[in-house]
């Protein structure tokens, strides 16, 4: 599976750039870094962490990513 597809036909309910870099389905959600709240992907496994930054932009708070990621107003990342 190309990135190129995912993008074409966007995986909304799991992060794209996740299932094609690592092979896992991982939930969209809000992360926060210094840089901004953005669209990503978090692995709750045993190492535990952010695993992909999905969006391009960065949103000046929870409220607007939540409302990004609701709405589909947001630009998917063609690679990490």
């Amino acid at each position: 599976m190309s990135i190129q597809n995912l993008i074409d036909k966007p995986v909304t309910e799991a992060g794209a750039l996740a299932l094609n870099y690592t092979g896992k389905r991982l939930p969209l959600q809000v992360l926060h870094s210094a840089a901004g709240y953005y669209l990503g992907t978090f692995d709750n496994g045993t190492e535990g962490g952010p695993v992909s930054r999905e969006s391009v932009e960065y949103f000046p708070s929870h409220e607007a990513a939540s409302h990004a990621l609701q709405t589909g107003a947001w630009t998917q990342r063609p690679q990490p």
